[in-house]
């Protein structure tokens, strides 16, 4: 008895004193909880440093669900089960896991409910979260307002598993402004992948890009997680912070953008329905604005889009979610463009072509538009073609240039090619000719009156606002094709520049092209008369001051049996030192010098006033940039656009020319249109997820401190609300 008696003595000794310390160092490591902080993602702005996106704080509430679990089975001495199905080896076993929906609804829902803090959940999205990711903490709220963190913070509920934790998130500043190609953010696809998940107890992960330059970039945007040591009590409750590692901001990135042209191109375009805008700098390539309408609010995507929201922008038939700038239809009369310059390499510039109403190939009689209106042209140069835009002229000197020539120009030019910018979704557009014929229809053969409706931008030809936007750039500079370029620099945040896009040339028109200075001058004239001359095809797009040269374009559509014309306008401006070029398109709409012109004039001449001197004696008042609520889509079929500006007078105004009656000029191709990816949705609140008391009645303490807020009571609060919100301010 006494070697026993002894044997537990130095036992109690040497497990309490002699590695006593170690003991009590594995007990405080058991009620550690280690919780990755997700990293803080890099801004996005544009050329001159204004922020488009930025980073702001949401005080969300987490659930931890094996705390929830653990402290369930201390207090009861069981778990409930519930039956599950899992695929093991290919093969469907029934098996038990938790029910954790039963334990969130009995043990925390009736406490928060208590103190109004409860909100709707999707119980079944619970279980699959519990099933899937339990080691990651289930977001049931975000963005509590001031009075209900208030009452957690002060409340101190003491419920295990559930805590309050303020996380970085995405904010687009103004909104719907360059939501096509800023894109967003969302949740990994795929938790189990992700290479550091092992090394916490529980894993708050980064969102990462979803789609155009949020996704193209990400591996700037995204910076370095951190690490928070939480401390759980006996009762397994966590009761405070031991440690922090606190997360590092990712690389900014730098667009070639202008903010303040991004916002003119998208209020121009709010006067139609459904259209797009690009300008450009014709010296350098860069993409100063790319605008589509309609338009979507891409906070709506932060954290996750409503189910309903996302539902809404799928239904809506006008695409919100298509970047139409990106996207390729029928260039109508502003493919003209490259045919003149396809025919001067071929060296007929100078012949001239006659129009007396259409032209025959085969047995098919090709109308010139001017036909319609019981006309004809008659005997034409290149320029005074391109003027009035002649289709009969353009039938006989495509034809007589020929279909390789006008492929190798649209090589050069970046026809029927993707750009290579940094969005998804881009269309190549279609460049047709002999060997593209052959891939498609191998039994069919390429004919002259192909080559013909070639030369008028319709048939096979599909281009898209981009891409016809580079083309009045290689023009408008005398021949240099540059590839568009949307991404400036990339920078840490210690101030070193990660990655600097060069200026890239695709090809130089004089150099390799074989064309002179002179030749495309001829063009570059072609573009000046269309706009200034009297008869000119574009008297709308005229600006005061500022010499504009253009080129309307007009193809025939019909959606659904109804006329549904893309009307088009290509310009450059100034004439003798070009500094933007401008691509608009218009569906919808009765013709280009109309409705695609006066848009195109109205993003110049805002655009122009940005770099005017203010007047003696006055201020230079800063571009107020302001939030921006999406564009709304519509199919109205749009005659005429009018801006109420000042518009030079000249001896005849023109409305734009029409392609053939007879539709033989009609495009014989489905646009090519791509939407963004996916976004993650969170689910609508099912019945066995809704909760009681979900709206707080306010304190008192709540209304003493309301008054200091400038807060009165709730009618009066809506009374006082913005038409429209204000931009957020930094984070």
């Amino acid at each position: 008895m006494l070697l026993a008696l002894g044997g537990i003595v130095f036992r109690l000794w040497y497990v309490q004193i002699a590695r006593g310390a170690e003991y009590t160092a594995k007990i405080a490591s058991g009620s550690r909880v280690n919780v990755r902080i997700p990293a803080v993602r890099g801004e996005i702005l544009d050329r001159n440093g204004i922020p488009l996106v930025q980073n702001r704080v949401s005080v969300d509430v987490d659930f931890y669900l094996p705390d929830m679990v653990r402290a369930y089975r201390q207090q009861n001495g069981y778990v409930p089960q519930l039956e599950d199905s899992i695929r093991v080896h290919g093969m469907l076993r029934e098996t038990k896991i938790n029910d954790i929906e039963k334990i969130v609804r009995e043990t925390v829902i009736p406490e928060l409910e208590k103190f109004s803090l409860a909100a709707d959940y999707n119980s079944d999205k619970l279980k699959v979260h519990y099933k899937n990711n339990f080691e990651v903490p289930y977001n049931y709220r975000q963005d509590l307002d001031y009075e209900s963190m208030a009452v957690f913070s002060e409340r101190n509920l003491g419920l295990p598993g559930v805590k309050v934790t303020a996380k970085p998130v995405r904010q687009y500043v103004y909104g719907a402004l360059g939501a096509h190609f800023l894109g967003y953010v969302g949740m990994p696809n795929d938790l189990d992948k992700l290479p550091d998940i092992k090394k916490f107890d529980f894993y708050d992960p980064d969102m990462e890009g979803k789609a155009q330059i949020e996704l193209y970039l990400n591996d700037y945007l995204k910076g370095t997680p951190g690490a928070r040591m939480l401390q759980r009590n006996a009762k397994g409750v966590i009761e405070g912070e031991t440690g922090i590692t606190e997360p590092k901001q990712g690389a900014n990135v730098y667009l070639t953008i202008d903010a303040r042209i991004q916002y003119i191109a998208e209020q121009a375009l709010r006067a139609v329905g459904r259209g797009a805008a690009v300008v450009v700098d014709p010296n350098n390539g860069d993409i100063l604005a790319m605008a589509s309408v309609p338009s979507y609010d891409p906070n709506k995507f932060i954290p996750a889009i409503a189910a309903k929201d996302w539902q809404e922008l799928n239904k809506d038939e006008t695409d919100p979610l298509l970047n139409r700038a990106i996207s390729a239809y029928a260039p109508g009369s502003t493919y003209k463009i490259p045919i003149a310059l396809a025919g001067l390499r071929k060296g007929i510039g100078e012949r001239s072509f006659h129009c007396s109403g259409g032209v025959t190939y085969g047995n098919k009689f090709m109308r010139c538009w001017i036909a319609d209106k019981g006309g004809s042209h008659g005997g034409l140069s290149l320029s005074n073609a391109i003027k009035v835009s002649c289709n009969a002229f353009f039938y006989q000197y495509g034809n007589a240039a020929g279909i390789d020539q006008i492929v190798a120009m649209g090589n050069f030019l970046g026809l029927g090619q993707k750009s290579g910018i940094p969005l998804s979704g881009e269309a190549p557009g279609v460049l047709p000719g002999p060997e593209w014929l052959a891939a498609v229809n191998p039994q069919a053969r390429w004919t002259s009156g192909l080559t013909a409706n070639t030369s008028i931008g319709q048939g096979d030809v599909l281009a898209s606002p981009l891409q016809m936007a580079m083309v009045t750039a290689a023009v408008a500079n005398g021949g240099t094709c540059y590839s568009p370029r949307m991404v400036d620099k990339v920078v840490a945040q210690d101030g070193a520049v990660l990655l600097q896009e060069p200026f890239k040339v695709r090809a130089n028109l004089i150099a390799e092209g074989g064309l002179t200075a002179e030749q495309i001058e001829k063009v570059r004239l072609g573009m000046k008369k269309v706009v200034n001359e009297g008869g000119g095809t574009a008297g709308k797009a005229r600006i005061k001051g500022v010499e504009v040269a253009g080129k309307t374009g007009t193809a025939q559509f019909w959606r659904s049996g109804v006329k549904d014309n893309h009307t088009w306008f290509l310009a450059f401006a100034p004439y003798d030192a070009p500094k933007y070029a401008v691509c608009v398109i218009v569906q919808g709409a009765k013709s280009g010098g109309g409705v695609s012109a006066p848009v195109a004039a109205e993003i110049l001449d805002k655009t122009f006033a940005l770099d005017k001197p203010p007047a003696e004696g006055e201020e230079k008042k800063p571009f107020a940039l302001a939030w921006l609520d999406p564009a709304k889509g519509n199919f109205k079929f749009v005659e005429s656009v009018d801006f109420e500006r000042e518009i030079p007078a000249a001896t005849k105004i023109t409305d734009d020319e029409e392609t053939g009656g007879d539709g033989e000029g009609a495009s014989s191709r489905k646009s090519q249109e791509n939407k963004p990816a996916a976004p993650n949705v969170r689910a609508e609140a099912d019945e066995r997820g809704r909760v009681k008391n979900t709206e707080r009645k306010p304190s008192a303490i709540d209304k003493f401190f309301n008054i200091f807020r400038g807060g009165g009571n709730k009618e009066k609060k809506e009374k006082s609300k913005p038409a429209s919100p204000p931009p957020p301010g930094r984070r």
